[in-house]
């Protein structure tokens, strides 16, 4: 999921426009992580703090020729992906858009080419139009350049012009009528286009998966996810257990064996973190009990007794100097271990993509994916993995943020099912 940063000088209507599509979940590719006002006083201040989104203000008034240079410093607060200007009485220089790493998307009362560019705002746009005589104008979705309201048009939708309209009530119309449902629909489709993705390549069905690193800003996370085909294995949910994490039916075939399916997939044994797709999850933790290790609990285990799938056995042990992960599967038993590294991760899962229901599912190849962590927090990590698993097969999902210290966690979880 994307950060966008908002940048504001009025009532913030289109903020709020914003703030509703991402409550609605039309805009859910991106997260409004910041709200920037050019004045103090202006009431999109008040509409952020209301939906506890943090606020910076660079005053225009005050701060002159280093107005810019104020913005640029606080975007670096979050590091947006995406810039929304709503409402933003402000021309952004050549050199800001050239500094600024983030896409800048902007909103126009007025259907772009027509009353545009330098001059053009506020009133001032449905005064021109009203003086001119056109029966249809609008609003238009851009991207920032150097020439005012000259970048590519993202969006557009007209709004009609009528005899009695003066520039307040055309003014209404245009927000109501397009700017307030084309700007989140826009927004949406960039951050769609731009959105980092978790699996770094197609993927159908990767069954059961661990993903394991460390936040750019060092919060140590995990995830842990179940997908199912049979109506057994889809009846899985996560729940919570204390500090641990089990799974449960929410209904049994008395003709089908639940020992595979069935087990805790999360354990914590002092400084030590253990996930598993199975029940070597005890297997692990019992040998570390007694000053074992990881590899010498996993060296007595081997693939799942499931022909003529012979699912692998993926694990992995986090703790403060770093993370471990394992597969065991046909081809034989391996581990990797890993340092923590900022912003990187490592994925590994059952299978490779194939769900024909008349072919052996093929085990995971090769060493386990780097992939970037992007989210500073567990919910948003969660979000794009659920998104990304696809609503047809995915069961469950267990997502786990640590402070660097270890001292405290958030989590957030998804069960396709509830008990």
């Amino acid at each position: 999921m994307l950060k966008i940063s908002v940048l504001v000088s009025g009532g913030g209507t289109n903020l709020q426009a914003l703030i509703d599509a991402q409550n609605n979940k039309i805009l859910k590719s991106g997260k409004i992580v910041q709200v920037i006002s050019s004045r103090p006083d202006a009431y999109a201040v008040e509409r952020a703090k209301k939906f506890e989104i943090p606020v910076d203000v660079a005053d225009f008034k005050e701060l002159g020729e280093k107005f810019e240079e104020k913005i640029l410093e606080l975007l670096k607060k979050f590091n947006p992906e995406i810039i929304v200007l709503a409402g933003f009485m402000h021309i952004l220089s050549k050199n800001f858009i050239e500094n600024c790493k983030a896409k800048i998307i902007n909103i126009h009362p007025s259907l772009i080419p027509s009353f545009c560019g330098k001059g053009f705002y506020g009133l001032k746009v449905h005064e021109a139009v009203l003086k001119s005589g056109v029966k249809i104008t609008g609003a238009t979705v851009h991207l920032v350049n150097e020439i005012p309201d000259g970048g590519e048009i993202l969006a557009q939708k007209p709004v009609p012009v009528f005899p009695d309209d003066t520039p307040e009530k055309l003014q209404r119309r245009v927000m109501e009528n397009a700017e307030w449902i084309i700007l989140p629909r826009a927004v949406e489709a960039v951050c769609k286009e731009i959105e980092p993705k978790i699996f770094p390549y197609p993927i159908k069905y990767p069954g059961r998966g661990i993903v394991t690193g460390k936040t750019p800003s060092g919060k140590i996370m995990l995830a842990y996810f179940i997908m199912g085909r049979s109506s057994s294995s889809k009846a899985r949910v996560f729940e919570r257990s204390r500090d641990n994490l089990i799974i449960k039916l929410t209904k049994q075939d008395k003709n089908f064996d639940p020992s595979l399916i069935l087990y805790a997939p999360l354990k914590i044994l002092g400084e030590n973190i253990i996930v598993t797709n199975g029940d070597q999850t005890d297997t692990i933790y019992d040998f570390m009990k007694d000053g074992k290790t990881f590899e010498e609990a996993l060296r007595t285990r081997e693939y799942e007794p499931d022909p003529p799938h012979y699912t692998p056995r993926i694990s992995a042990i986090i703790n403060k100097s770093g993370y471990k992960q394992s597969i065991l599967k046909k081809a034989g038993k391996f581990f990797f271990e890993y340092e923590f590294e900022n912003g990187t991760g490592h994925l590994i899962h059952t299978y490779n993509n194939d769900v024909t229901p008349d072919k052996n599912l093929p085990s995971f190849t090769g060493e386990p994916r780097e992939i970037k962590i992007f989210d500073e927090d567990a919910e948003t990590f969660a979000n794009s993995l659920w998104e990304e698993l696809g609503e047809d097969y995915r069961v469950a999902l267990y997502v786990r943020f640590y402070e660097p210290d270890f001292s405290s966690y958030t989590d957030k979880l998804f069960n396709t099912n509830t008990i």
